[in-house]
């Protein structure tokens, strides 16, 4: 269909420039990137300025932006933590599930909703979105954190429920089709999920590694690769059944264990982005504000539900597994808001009559509060503890068995270096302290981090460095330095560096040592030079620093050596 601005490109030109515009605003406002994109696709839906007319090409856009974050996901996943997280995200999963879909119902039956409706609205409500979620989660680097892996695992499983429901919801009396004919169709999904699964396991073992060191020569056709590899796990999974999310996991999954994963990941990340953009376009541009007048009651309602009661059960299920409260409340935060697949359920039943306009406008309604509040919980999910911490005592056991040990931190073991962040930077500066005969403490809040420095023979344990808490317990008192190598992450409303936070929390904790923090371009060493640290560290301009020492001492070196070869020479001819 032709756009009303001309071709279909005119309309992508156009759109690109209103988020521009909009992305642009939102930033002067400190407002996160997610809300104005959403804002772009309302103003340029049907309610205001009806620009998206080519919705195929929107639509296809979109979903290979889903296909790509999850790959991206899936190749960074660390398979020995998806195994041990499997019970909890299995638990929380589907407890939450429970909870919101039992007491939803209750609650539509409570607004006057009949029984089919409110069935389809309480099951909508279960649904959290895993594209926004790990897009946020992505921005604030914490997707690799023990309460990020955690949520991706329920989400995961909240996807397989998502395609349970519609098979059963779409084949039985509420689809024509007989009982049994819902069970072959369950029972087909999952035996064509089980074939790609092994699919996946023979491309690991037998042709990952080969394929892409090979095609490693040439960068441009690696990438090539790896987003035609995602295509075809999405696409496959798309056609059983599955969704193309979980196929787009998958495949990022299939090439997590080759050494190409870093360089593939880096060069993806810009298009992921482009591509997301117009998922959020698309996104925004299927509600429609007209049906929504009527709701707006039973929609704070639901949406309030959303937004304490999904995080209150999950914080009850893992602090009942042994998890700190910290690491629950953070997890839980992260499924206060329904999904666009809430959105296709609904309209899925308004297709076959059980469900009105109105129920859709309910859930859509719903579905806009409560992306954008999440929004804002998950951006500032630290700040939010903090508040709460005081009154979440009852969720967390006396032993929290679940949490990584802290056997590093028994005995107060006296450390002269407390290293915070272990990525490659962090781990070479606590290795080459510890060579000098320093003992070092590394500290990460990513399990897989902590456990490559612990092979790597340093002291290393698992731990947010923003909680006040755990800090409180670090052997801090007879330590000379503590060194932070993490970059510069915005906090809160004012955004904050949370680097000036640490040195805070760090005082607070009784350092009497002095601290250290890496600068990463000269506007953030600047920046960092006003606060209280002791010693900013920037590693690209020290390491420049030192190549030109070694390259100037190496050249002194060998005119030397030339002068006195050449003095010997004329000593001999005299």
């Amino acid at each position: 269909m032709e756009s009303i601005v001309g071709t279909a490109f005119s309309e992508v030109a156009v759109l690109l420039v209103l988020a521009s515009l909009i992305g642009f605003a939102g930033m002067l406002l400190r407002q996160p990137l997610i809300v104005s994109f959403i804002a772009v696709g309302l103003l340029a839906g049907p309610s205001a300025l009806d620009l998206v007319q080519s919705q195929d090409e929107i639509h296809l856009l979109a979903e290979l932006g889903i296909v790509v974050l999850l790959f991206l996901v899936g190749i960074k996943l660390d398979i020995k933590l998806v195994r041990s997280l499997g019970a909890v995200s299995l638990v929380t999963g589907l407890g939450q599930v429970a909870f919101t879909a039992g007491v939803g119902y209750l609650i539509g039956l409570a607004l006057g909703l009949d029984s089919i409706t409110s069935l389809y609205v309480a099951i909508a409500l279960t649904f959290s979105s895993t594209i926004i979620i790990v897009k946020l989660l992505s921005d604030k680097r914490e997707i690799d954190s023990l309460h990020g892996q955690i949520a991706l695992g329920f989400l995961i499983v909240q996807d397989l429920v998502v395609v349970l429901a519609m098979i059963v919801l779409s084949a039985i009396g509420i689809g024509g089709a007989s009982g049994s004919d819902a069970g072959l169709g369950i029972a087909g999904v999952l035996i064509a999920g089980l074939a790609l699964v092994a699919v996946a396991i023979v491309f690991v073992r037998v042709i990952a590694n080969p394929l892409t060191e090979r095609l490693a020569r040439a960068p441009e056709l690696l990438v090539i690769f790896a987003i035609s590899l995602a295509a075809i796990f999405a696409a496959l999974a798309d056609v059983i059944g599955l969704g193309k999310e979980l196929g787009g996991l998958l495949a990022g999954v299939s090439l997590a264990s080759t050494p190409y994963r870093e360089s593939i990941a880096a060069r993806l990340g810009p298009l992921r982005d482009f591509l997301l953009l117009f998922f959020f376009i698309s996104l925004g541009a299927t509600l429609d504000l007209s049906l929504l007048g009527e709701s707006i009651g039973a929609a704070a309602v639901l949406s309030a539900f959303v937004l304490i009661g999904n995080p209150l059960i999950v914080l009850i299920i893992m602090g009942g597994m042994g998890y700190r409260r910290r690491t629950g409340f953070l997890a839980g935060l992260t499924v206060a808001q329904i999904s666009e697949f809430s959105l296709i359920f609904m309209a899925m039943g308004v297709s076959l009559g059980h469900v009105t306009q109105a129920s859709l406008g309910l859930v859509t309604l719903v579905g806009l509060v409560t992306i954008a509040a999440s929004t804002y919980i998950i951006t500032y999910s630290h700040r939010l503890f903090d508040l709460m911490e005081p009154f979440l005592g009852i969720f967390e056991r006396t032993a929290t068995p679940r949490e990584p040990s802290g056997d590093a931190l028994e005995g107060h073991q006296r450390y002269q270096v407390v290293l915070i962040g272990l990525g490659r930077f962090g781990i070479a500066i606590g290795v080459r302290l510890q060579r000098i005969g320093l003992r070092v403490l590394g500290i990460d809040f990513n399990p897989a981090s902590v456990r490559h420095a612990r092979a790597l023979g340093l002291a290393a344990e698992y731990g947010d460095a923003t909680d006040a808490e755990f800090l409180q317990g670090l052997p801090l008192a007879n330590a000379d330095w503590v060194v932070s190598t993490v970059p510069l992450h915005h906090t809160g409303l004012s955004h904050e560096d949370s680097r000036h936070t640490l040195i805070q929390l760090l005082q607070h904790a009784g350092l009497r040592g002095r601290v250290a923090v890496a600068a990463h371009n000269a506007q953030d060493r600047d920046a960092l030079m006003a606060t209280d640290a002791d010693l900013v560290i920037d590693p690209f301009q020290d390491a420049a620093d030192r190549a030109v020492e070694l390259l100037v001492g190496d050249a002194r070196n060998h005119r030397s050596d030339a002068v006195l070869a050449m003095r010997g020479e004329r000593g001999d001819a005299d």
